[in-house]
């Protein structure tokens, strides 16, 4: 029984996925060919040899870049069962030494990946739904007009939707995206029996003459064959919702065929009718059945854009527990799915950049330029931090983990190169909206590490503070004290002591630890020191997955000897208000910058779900 079970539920997990892994992978098909061979950046000619060569490098880099890199390789670099990123940035760190340049570099790489990764989520949205879209004007040319009208619409409804969250609608993915790579596969299989030559591109040999036979132009190829990979790193980062078996096993069994017979069927429709190539996809099928297809198109485009959009959401948050970005607003759409969050800030943001790049791109066609940047790079990123894992956790020696990944190095390094020739015409968007995002986060991590260092350069230590307050009047309840360094006196601590003149009956100095692990179990969130006087030092550890909640943490304290009365404890946080001056150890513009970041963060009452009515904020001047 328990054996039926496991298929059951592996089946379950496996049509999960469909819906939230694979949507931007498998809605690639919409435009990848047509990029190839009518696309705006370097067409290539319609011959047989140039189509099966351009096959055979479809075929193989979904070979070699997801199936074996990312399916067979990456996704064994869990991080306690989750993927991305900015968890494999954290399990390179596991081992590194503070203060390293091996350290400093993996966190660049982290972050350049992850400051690409939220141009993707920009790109994604807008190109796939106006690929979609613009099916129709493959039906009539009459709907010309409407195209980016219906692809704006369809947005907007998107991100508003976003608030209410995709638990309604998200039993519908699955299926969805089932039916989507089925009549993906269908049309391509039908097309395939009309010419079954184009079989034939499984040989690589089809690739290398391409390659070789046209030189230059076969370079600038794979700036349009890479997209067939967009959406390949959503393998790895949504590991941790569906485990790695359900999504190895639903690319092998049924993404990749219907990726296959779909691109092949492209092809053996080109063969047949080079002025297909203005939209091969849609042009596969008959007549009657366009309008549906468009129909299904955008739906799976709406649910790749989704998949995109609560990647970004998941992302910003790890990056808020990690220190790279300033607490944000966190509404939680589910009462069952913890990971179900939404921002409104990084909602509404990425709405406007994706209006601004469909008003100001206009067609799939030129965002394709920009779109290949910021998969590849991320991808690079990603077989950097991979290295290191294998050398410092798996214990590699450096030169097979340096060997074992030079392959896709070369092959990544090739896609980005070709793709940085697009740079004038689109390519330039995912650089600088990558730098803005990278320049954001490192702001912020510097400024929060310069503020903790400037904060407690003038603190006095806790422990000889606690034995000379022995006459000072005590008052009922407790006082908890919020502070980043557990063995020196908080200045909310001093400021309430020159106000008030008296202290509660029972101190807390409580300091909060983010682990580079995704979550930490109950059983070690809280560590307590008891003190004399009253007095105790908590520590609260959290997961970068987890979702902070200061109450509940305290309560676990009760099994360590510290019960807390929620209705008697008043928490003191400080609020300090920065003045940025010349000659600074951060530059001006930079401090600036942070300022703003600061004044606009969301308040740690609310990030910490510390009742409101027990808050005490006590201000300081601090010069940066």
């Amino acid at each position: 029984m328990q054996k039926e079970y496991d298929k059951k539920q592996l089946v379950t997990l496996t049509l999960a996925a469909l819906g939230v892994v694979f949507g931007d992978i498998g809605t690639s098909t919409l435009y990848s060919m047509k990029e190839v061979f009518s696309g705006i950046h370097h067409p290539v000619p319609i011959t047989p040899d140039n189509v099966l060569g351009i096959l055979s490098l479809f075929f193989w880099a979904l070979i070699i870049v997801v199936t074996l890199k990312y399916v067979s390789f990456v996704m064994r670099a869990d991080n306690k069962g989750e993927g991305g990123i900015i968890a494999l940035m954290t399990l390179a760190l596991h081992r590194s030494q503070a203060g390293s340049w091996q350290r400093r570099a993996l966190i660049v790489c982290g972050l350049i990946g992850a400051s690409l990764f939220y141009g993707d989520g920009i790109i994604t949205p807008a190109i796939t739904v106006l690929s979609a879209v613009e099916g129709l004007a493959v039906i009539t040319p009459a709907f010309d007009a409407y195209i980016q009208p219906i692809t704006l619409t369809v947005l907007a409804l998107l991100f508003i939707y976003q608030r209410r969250g995709t638990a309604q609608v998200g039993a519908l993915f699955g299926p969805v995206m089932a039916l989507w790579f089925a009549v993906m596969a269908l049309l391509g299989g039908v097309a395939i029996i009309g010419n079954p030559a184009v079989l034939a591109a499984v040989n690589p040999l089809h690739a290398l003459r391409f390659l070789t036979g046209n030189s230059w132009l076969g370079f600038l190829a794979l700036g349009a064959v890479v997209l067939c990979l967009t959406g390949a790193e959503a393998l790895y980062a949504d590991m941790g919702h569906f485990g790695a078996k359900p999504i190895q096993f639903a690319w092998i069994r049924y993404v990749l065929p219907a990726l296959v017979l779909n691109y092949f069927g492209q092809g053996a429709l080109l063969l047949a009718n080079p002025a297909a190539a203005e939209n091969p996809f849609y042009l596969l099928a008959p007549e009657w059945g366009r309008y549906p297809l468009v129909l299904l198109a955008t739906a799976a485009t709406v649910i790749a854009s989704q998949s995109v959009i609560s990647g970004a959401f998941s992302m910003t948050r790890q990056a808020m527990q990690l220190g790279y970005t300033p607490r944000l607003e966190t509404q939680h759409t589910s009462d069952s799915q913890i990971g179900q969050i939404y921002l409104p800030a990084v909602n509404w943001l990425m709405l406007i950049a994706i209006i601004g790049l469909v008003v100001g791109f206009g067609s799939s066609s030129k965002l394709a330029g920009a779109y290949g940047i910021a998969v590849t790079g991320t991808m690079l990123m990603t077989n950097f931090l991979a290295i290191a894992v294998a050398i410092w956790l798996w214990r590699w020696h450096p030169i097979r983990a340096v060997l074992g990944a030079l392959p896709f190095i070369v092959i990544d390094l090739s896609f980005f190169l070709a793709n940085t020739l697009k740079i004038p015409d689109g390519g330039w968007f995912p650089l600088i909206f990558g730098a803005l995002i990278f320049t954001l986060l490192t702001t912020w991590k510097r400024g929060r590490e310069l503020l903790t260092e400037r904060l407690t350069a003038d603190t006095m230590p806790l422990q000889p503070f606690i034995a000379s307050i022995g006459g000072i009047g005590r008052v009922p309840g407790t006082a908890v004290f919020m502070t980043p360094d557990p063995d020196a006196v908080p200045h909310a601590l001093l400021h309430s002591m020159k106000h008030y003149t008296v202290l509660h009956e029972h101190v807390v100095i409580l300091s909060v630890r983010v682990a580079d692990v995704p979550y930490v179990p109950d059983s070690e969130r809280v560590d307590v020191n008891r003190l004399p006087n009253d007095f105790a030092q908590v520590v609260v550890r959290y997961g970068f997955k987890d979702e902070p909640d200061i109450p509940a943490a305290l309560a676990l304290a009760a099994a360590s000897g510290l019960p807390l009365e929620p209705m008697e404890t008043s928490y003191f946080l400080g609020r300090e208000t920065i003045i940025p001056r010349f000659g600074a150890r951060m530059a001006y513009w930079r401090t600036r910058l942070f300022i703003v970041m600061f004044r606009n963060a969301s308040s740690a009452t609310a990030f910490f779900r510390i009742p409101s009515n027990r808050v005490v904020e006590l201000g300081a001047q601090v010069t940066l």
